[in-house]
């Protein structure tokens, strides 16, 4: 049950640092920085669940 609570979590974050990218940080100067923690946090919550799924966590 934990595991799923984590992989929501790792999904809002995630979702939540890429809306601000296209809204208020725009104009950020690392915005491209902060789009790729986002994207690498997607790849964790995929991780995350495709072990979950296959039954090894």
């Amino acid at each position: 049950m934990a595991l799923w609570l984590l992989f929501g979590v790792i999904l809002l974050s995630a979702t939540g640092i890429l809306a601000l990218t296209f809204g208020p940080l725009r104009a950020a100067t690392n915005v491209r920085t902060i789009r790729i923690i986002a994207y690498v946090q997607y790849a964790c919550a995929l991780l995350l669940l495709g072990v979950r799924l296959s039954g090894k966590a």
